[in-house]
């Protein structure tokens, strides 16, 4: 079993601290954590205004918070300046179990979310807000430009992933779904869950 977040709101989060959390939760778990983030959306513009940012710095702060939390799980003494994240020298232990991170899934689902990925993350965490044929077509430009730029082939997790798309899923190469549990009386969770279960029996998905 794999620890993943979905999706932490970096933009409301101190990333030292978080840089500590998760290579704890790395180490406790023996390099099982994968930890997809995101910069928030307009719907939670008053509450990363309530961590003092602005809605439209939101990827800025993202990336630098991201690369930040990178330099922290790789350096001795790390350190960062930018805009909006900055220390001098620190130390901070554990390091991560997986290296040089774990994994690091940027959510979204607007073309420019590939720019994230490519620039600091190590796979996709789409929605399904992305109609299944956008996705065929932004998963073969991702590709492409990740080979291009000489980096190894993204992971793709699929978030709110829709049951009746699995096969397109395996087709295109993502590498795990994730569905969402009513929250309702534990027979009616139980049958949802069976019923995703189902799905992937009759795939042949793992």
């Amino acid at each position: 079993l794999k620890l993943g977040t979905d999706i932490s709101p970096l933009m409301q989060r101190d990333p030292i601290w978080l840089a500590k959390e998760i290579a704890t939760l790395d180490q406790l778990s023996g390099g099982r954590v994968i930890f997809g983030v995101g910069a928030g959306a307009a719907w939670n513009e008053e509450e990363m205004g309530a961590h003092g940012v602005a809605l439209e710095d939101r990827f800025k702060v993202l990336g630098e918070r991201v690369r930040a939390m990178q330099a922290i799980w790789t350096e001795n003494k790390a350190e960062f300046h930018g805009d909006f994240v900055n220390f001098d020298p620190i130390f901070s232990w554990p390091k991560p179990f997986q290296k040089p991170w774990p994994p690091i899934l940027i959510g979204g689902w607007a073309p420019s979310s590939l720019n994230r990925v490519l620039a600091y993350g190590d796979g996709w965490f789409p929605g399904a807000k992305v109609p299944i044929d956008d996705l065929e077509r932004m998963l073969g430009e991702l590709r492409e430009r990740a080979a291009k730029a000489g980096r190894p082939e993204p992971q793709i997790t699929m978030n709110f992933a829709k049951t009746e798309d699995m096969e397109r899923y395996i087709a295109l190469g993502v590498s795990r779904c994730v569905y969402s549990l009513p929250t309702q009386p534990e027979p009616d969770v139980w049958a949802a869950l069976e019923t995703v279960a189902e799905v992937v029996r009759e795939c042949g998905a793992r």
